[in-house]
């Protein structure tokens, strides 16, 4: 079998059986946090300190905008939809981190079950664990910078990142080393953007579980996906 289907297929296997884990992990841990955020997001701030007049005509203005919004956005239902539609997103996401675990592993040679294990790690480290640390996971009604501002640095993170721990792992050079760590720490020395000033209902302490589940959800997720896509690979590609 040809090295290209061999990361094809692997890829593919590993992203259903990865995506579809994250997916039940995600229901029991994350889910939960999203949906009691979402009922503070939707609690109507009071108008105590407006005068009555102005309050009346802001909630008739709000009103007005709110039901043009509803006729015109959509939204997936509670339920089977709604989860049907993660479970999709989550698959197709493994299936395509799974294809850089498998052209990574196919340029060299193959990999054992540690190594794996160490390729997974990295991408939790690229895309979840540096990021985060500018731009931890947010709920829903937690104020937020830009999404262009938040895009442009969390790409920008995890590029860097992916290069310096690329001069630090596989280069044995000084240079490599003094290099790397510079372009790791490089997005954090510019700061990822911030919202100032704003004031939201979520408590903080939800806040804070919501991101120490997404962390280990995220952890789980890459260590699984490191490992499938090397086991997959490996037997595709002998034969």
């Amino acid at each position: 079998m040809s090295v290209f289907r061999s990361i094809v297929f692997s890829a593919v296997l590993s992203g259903l059986i990865g995506g579809a884990a994250v997916t039940v992990l995600q229901y029991f841990s994350t889910v939960p946090l999203i949906l009691k955020a979402e009922t503070y997001e939707h609690e109507a701030p009071e108008a105590d300190a407006k005068p009555a007049s102005e309050s009346a005509k802001e909630h008739a203005t709000h009103d007005h905008a709110s039901h043009e919004h509803e006729a015109t956005a959509w939204k997936p239902a509670e339920g089977l939809q709604r989860n049907g539609l993660t479970a999709a997103a989550n698959i197709l996401t493994a299936i395509g981190f799974s294809l850089l675990l498998g052209g990574f592993y196919a340029m060299r040679g193959g990999v054992d079950r540690h190594e794996a294990l160490l390729w997974g790690l990295s991408g939790f480290v690229v895309f979840t664990a540096a990021p985060g640390l500018g731009l931890p996971p947010e709920l829903p009604g937690v104020p937020a910078a830009a999404l262009g501002a938040r895009q442009l640095w969390w790409t920008m993170t995890a590029l860097a990142t992916a290069a310096g721990m690329s001069l630090i792992f596989l280069h044995r050079a000084v240079w490599a080393a003094i290099l790397g760590f510079c372009l790791v720490a490089l997005p954090h020395l510019i700061g990822a953007p911030q919202h100032a000033g704003a004031h939201s209902d979520v408590p903080d302490s939800l806040s804070h579980q919501f991101v120490v589940s997404v962390t280990i959800t995220s952890l789980l997720f890459w260590a699984l996906l490191g490992c499938l896509t090397a086991s997959f690979f490996r037997r595709f590609s002998t034969r």
